[in-house]
């Protein structure tokens, strides 16, 4: 959430310092989203680094590399909150633990109780993503759409500029409204409702946001543009 508030911001903070450039140039366009996207890679890097320099979980120890010995240094270094390396270590005890094989596969998830969980899992994020993503990474041509991102300057380049700085401004107010709290009352009250019952409840809020919004969308463009926006600010939020 905090992310999708980050880039809005970003964008901002790009377009206007490229300001006269864009009103004088419109090409100049082209340095602030190379720069927004390049920005984006920042965090991307210092997540490389750090997952770089982590030390291998003992789930990972046991059942990758196969290293009892390591796996259980791990273990108890963690837990004495020492240093996971240690120079006295010697090879390591490797057990020859058979690897998983697609016969494994097929047989554990063809049972229907196995299967249905995955099943379930996958398919729900699958429809999930598409939902999520196709809004979230349209919401520019949405906020045009509903003329949010619209502007009547005569001048072409001043034009181009507002347009766009509304359009961060929309993403911007709708990630602070929507986004976050979202995410947020997530976490707060996700060990109290329970992952099921709050994954179900966002799928059948979502359906019938979805239905309202689709089947009166003109009529909200063309009526009610404040509507349009809590509609739109609720599906973020849920």
């Amino acid at each position: 959430g905090f992310g999708i508030l980050g880039s809005a911001v970003v964008a901002l903070i790009v377009l206007a310092a490229f300001k006269s450039a864009i009103i004088s140039d419109v090409s100049y366009v082209d340095y602030c989203w190379r720069i927004v996207l390049g920005c984006g890679a920042i965090p991307g890097i210092a997540a490389l680094y750090f997952r770089l320099t982590i030390p291998e979980t003992p789930r990972y120890t046991m059942d990758v590399e196969h290293d009892v010995n390591k796996a259980t240094s791990d273990v108890a270094n963690y837990l004495q909150k020492t240093d996971t390396t240690d120079e006295n270590d010697g090879p390591g005890n490797h057990v020859g633990v058979p690897k998983a094989s697609w016969s494994d596969f097929t047989s554990y998830f063809g049972k229907w109780k196995n299967g249905k969980v995955l099943l379930g899992t996958s398919m729900s994020w699958f429809a999930l993503d598409i939902a999520f993503y196709g809004i979230g990474l349209n919401n520019g041509i949405i906020l045009s759409a509903i003329g949010y991102a619209d502007t009547h300057d005569a001048d072409y380049n001043l034009r181009a500029y507002n347009s766009l700085k509304n359009m961060a401004l929309g993403n911007i107010i709708i990630t602070i409204m929507g986004t976050v709290p979202g995410y947020w009352v997530t976490v707060a009250f996700v060990d109290k409702w329970g992952r099921k019952p709050i994954q179900i409840m966002g799928f059948v809020v979502l359906t019938v946001i979805f239905i309202v919004m689709g089947a009166a969308f003109n009529p909200l463009k063309e009526h009610s543009i404040p509507a349009f926006i809590v509609l739109f600010t609720l599906l973020q939020v849920f």
